[in-house]
């Protein structure tokens, strides 16, 4: 079968399923150092997904809504692909978008870091900068209004409501997991931003073993520099968001984030990003409660498209 793209060139199905090939199946890295104070029983572990092509664990969400949009036939007629993003997603967007021959306009917020802001236009994404003070939640009434406005031109795939976020979690990242760990995490902690991971993972986890402990981190404020994650009482929460599945929640804070990523590339030598910083603090909170466990979480980036961020490394 072969799905017609903008450019007339045809993308078969064998090379969506090359890219789907090197998507996933990221490492399981142990925390050793940040841990050594925990009681031998109790372990931490973390997948480091900077080692998808697109260089961050949106390259599984992505690539499985381009797919399904290819599938459906839904950029037919000369529609471009659009979607607002913090910067990660729209990457992926980007990196699979040149790759299929697939237009792609993205919202982004305008204090997005310059190092993303100037890979997005590397791959040759239309940027359209929003106001920062809006954040992601004004990206995305953006986004809906040029949806809106021009619905010959876009096709808004709308990461934070689109199914095909999360089930590309279920399908990859928690299998993954528990195959790696062999089935033995006792708790999964992910960040909240569309939260694709958290609802994915938690929904296997269920099937699969309803005693592990579904836990979501989050600012712990409307306002925060943790950029990706949202403060869900105070934000646009993603229609694919499910509560139902989170045992807990552990509020992290912005200070708590940039501390932990200048720890673990200084004791663990993991050069990684706020969110996964994010992700560390509230790993590391439930694991100090522990006298045995598992705890596994996921690391969404690398540090690279945050160097720019003074207040980050100073200390």
């Amino acid at each position: 079968m072969e799905l017609e793209l903008l450019t007339g060139v045809p993308a078969t199905a064998q090379q969506i399923s090359g890219l789907e090939a090197a998507v996933g199946n990221t490492p399981l890295l142990a925390l050793n150092r940040i841990t050594a104070h925990l009681p031998a029983r109790v372990r931490v572990a973390v997948k480091a997904e900077w080692f998808n092509p697109g260089g961050s664990v949106k390259d599984r969400p992505a690539l499985s809504i381009l797919h399904a949009v290819l599938s459906s036939g839904q950029l037919a007629g000369g529609k471009r692909l659009l979607d607002s993003t913090s910067g990660n997603m729209g990457i992926a967007y980007a990196t699979f978008g040149a790759a299929l021959g697939i237009p792609v306009t993205l919202v982004v917020p305008a204090n997005a870091s310059p190092e993303r802001i100037a890979i997005l236009r590397a791959l040759g994404a239309e940027l359209i900068l929003s106001d920062p003070l809006e954040g992601t939640d004004g990206a995305i009434r953006v986004a809906r209004q040029l949806a809106d406005e021009h619905p010959d031109g876009y096709f808004y795939a709308n990461q934070y409501d689109n199914p095909a976020n999360w089930q590309a979690h279920y399908r990859t990242t928690a299998p993954e997991i528990v195959q790696q760990t062999g089935g033995q995490l006792t708790h999964f902690i992910a960040g909240l931003g569309t939260s694709g991971t958290l609802t994915g993972v938690g929904r296997y986890l269920r099937a699969y073993n309803p005693s592990v402990k579904v836990i979501a981190g989050q600012p712990d404020a409307p306002f925060h520099g943790l950029e990706g994650l949202k403060h869900m009482a105070s934000a646009i929460q993603p229609a694919i968001y499910d509560p139902s599945l989170v045992d807990r929640v552990v509020e992290v804070s912005t200070e708590q984030a940039y501390a932990m990523v200048r720890r673990l590339a200084r004791e663990e030598g993991l050069f990684v990003g706020i969110s996964s910083g994010a992700a560390a603090v509230a790993a590391m909170q439930i694991a100090e409660e522990l006298e045995e466990g598992l705890v596994v979480t996921v690391f969404p980036d690398a540090g690279y498209k945050y160097l720019s961020e003074t207040k980050l490394w100073s200390v």
